[in-house]
């Protein structure tokens, strides 16, 4: 009879595990999984009993197309960039959103209102506001650099370069360090010269470039000495420097600012948990709370009053956010429609000008 109660009980806890409800979420990994863990997944969970399994990838866009392609789609939701989340939507390759099911903010004011404009797409939900800065090691500078004319000016700024492996931001850089101004900076590339105009520019630092292509390996590389300065995502430098005590400093002149959002492939396993989860994590509280795990800018107006200190109870996040009115002097938002349109062909010749 002992037994039998035992065996029953196993089966039942068996069919529970079984038909639990659970929702995949693929995101960047590092400090930034850590702060949609710590803000999101948790309390999500505890909230409404559905798991949350934490995937990462180098850019979740590739992986999530490849799946839907396939037909074989494991990840029930993903956080990408801009330009990726409305290139996969134009090719068909995500679900679409009912944003007016979004919560309100706490005053009442709708989702579609209280996001930052641009936040809300057709197949996607904005949760950050990030930017691609440069940084460098305290340590080993000297004299510390303030533009991003230093970050391209080796014979006052002697030491290797970290860039990201991509022609996004690296082209608009590149721009801005040769004199074209913030608001100018997509004309400009939208022409054959201000193309050849951006790698003649990249060319005066080539011999002297580590190319990076995961979040994690700036810090490293500047924490290492391997590079003297190196773009990087600025919450990643914030953890580095904040969290682990390393000499980095955040330049922000030049800096690119850019959404993060989610998005469910098509034919996610798990849609109804994935719409309750993006529902759950785009809220006014909870963008505020992510805020006070890493230095991204939440994506509704109303979570901005409720930003305070770092998770350390010390450091005020304020002034560590890319939106922060100091560190908008010379930034250049993305032109997401840009790259959407220009990508394929860009990262072309991007790769074809690192193979010379």
């Amino acid at each position: 009879m002992k037994k039998t109660l035992i065996l029953t009980t196993a089966l039942v806890g068996t069919a529970f595990a079984a038909n639990a409800a659970e929702v995949t979420v693929m995101s960047w990994g590092g400090a930034y999984t850590k702060s949609q863990v710590e803000a999101y997944h948790k309390p999500f969970t505890a909230e409404t009993g559905i798991a949350v399994n934490s995937v990462d990838s180098d850019n979740p866009a590739t992986p999530i197309k490849a799946q839907v392609e396939a037909g074989n789609v494991t990840v029930d939701v993903a956080d990408v960039e801009f330009s990726d989340a409305v290139r996969l939507c134009d090719e068909g390759l995500l679900e679409e959103i009912d944003t007016s099911a979004l919560p309100a903010a706490p005053d009442g004011t709708p989702a579609a209102d209280d996001f930052i404009e641009g936040a809300l797409q057709d197949c996607a939900v904005a949760n950050i506001v990030w930017s691609t800065v440069f940084a460098y090691n305290k340590d080993n500078n000297p004299t510390a650099p303030d533009s991003i004319d230093d970050f391209f000016n080796i014979a006052d700024f002697p030491g290797k370069r970290g860039l990201r492996k991509s022609a996004k931001a690296t082209l608009e850089m590149a721009l801005m360090a040769d004199g074209v101004p913030a608001d100018e900076v997509y004309g400009i590339l939208e022409t054959d010269e201000g193309v050849d105009r951006a790698f003649s520019k990249l060319d005066t630092i080539k011999d002297d470039i580590v190319w990076w292509e995961a979040g994690a390996q700036p810090p490293q590389l500047l924490a290492d000495g391997e590079v003297t300065m190196s773009t990087a995502y600025n919450g990643r430098i914030f953890n580095a420097a904040v969290a682990e005590g390393q000499p980095l400093e955040v330049v922000w002149d030049g800096q690119i600012l850019d959404f993060d959002l989610f998005v469910i492939p098509k034919g996610a396993p798990n849609k109804e948990e994935a719409l309750k989860f993006i529902s759950f994590s785009t809220d006014t509280q909870r963008l505020a709370d992510q805020a006070s795990w890493i230095s991204y800018g939440p994506a509704r107006k109303s979570s901005g009053a409720l930003v305070g200190k770092y998770s350390d109870g010390e450091t005020d996040m304020a002034p560590h956010m890319p939106t922060a009115a100091a560190n908008l002097g010379n930034a250049l938002v993305n032109n997401f429609e840009f790259w959407v349109d220009r990508d394929a062909e860009l990262n072309e010749r991007f790769n074809a000008w690192l193979a010379q």
